[in-house]
């Protein structure tokens, strides 16, 4: 007999979808980005405190194309979407996990609306892509300074050298 698909994997959503699915999730909206590409301390904590602002949490991964495109070096992601939205998805601070293969996710965010947009400590608010449509709807955007000084090209390095 097979095993029922874990329960995270409900949390997994096709862009298309993704309006319809943020509608049925709890206000304050909180939305952000990225690549996840391996997972560590300092996505985790980021991830958690980026729940923290709202009562929901999108995350929207980008792509394999939209991360090779990013320059991170051709070897990036080492993960695939699928893995990389299935280990987020896992994560109990996460309510909902989309994708985009823009470079940016403008159009994600102009189409759920969200009520918070939130990126790492490394991104100024006022560059922060959506900034001004989430503010123009009376939204607000966070920068989360870095708790944990931690990088997915620092993990790599050091598995290198190994």
């Amino acid at each position: 007999m097979e095993s029922p698909d874990p329960a995270f994997e409900a949390k997994l959503c096709a862009p298309d979808e993704a309006p319809a699915r943020v509608r049925a999730l709890a206000r304050p909206l909180v939305f952000t980005n990225g690549c996840f590409d391996i997972l560590h301390r300092g996505h985790v904590t980021y991830l958690a405190q980026a729940r923290a602002l709202g009562a929901s949490l999108v995350v929207a991964l980008n792509t394999d194309a939209s991360v090779r495109r990013l320059g991170k070096g051709g070897e990036r992601p080492v993960n695939c979407l699928q893995d990389r939205a299935a280990v987020i998805a896992a994560l109990d601070a996460v309510d909902l996990v989309t994708w985009f293969d823009a470079d940016t996710p403008l159009a994600l965010i102009v189409a759920l609306r969200p009520d918070v947009l939130v990126k790492g400590g490394d991104w100024p608010a006022e560059r922060i892509v959506g900034a001004p449509e989430v503010l123009s709807w009376g939204g607000r955007v966070e920068s989360i300074a870095f708790r944990h000084d931690r990088s997915t090209s620092g993990l790599i390095e050091r598995i290198r050298k190994l």
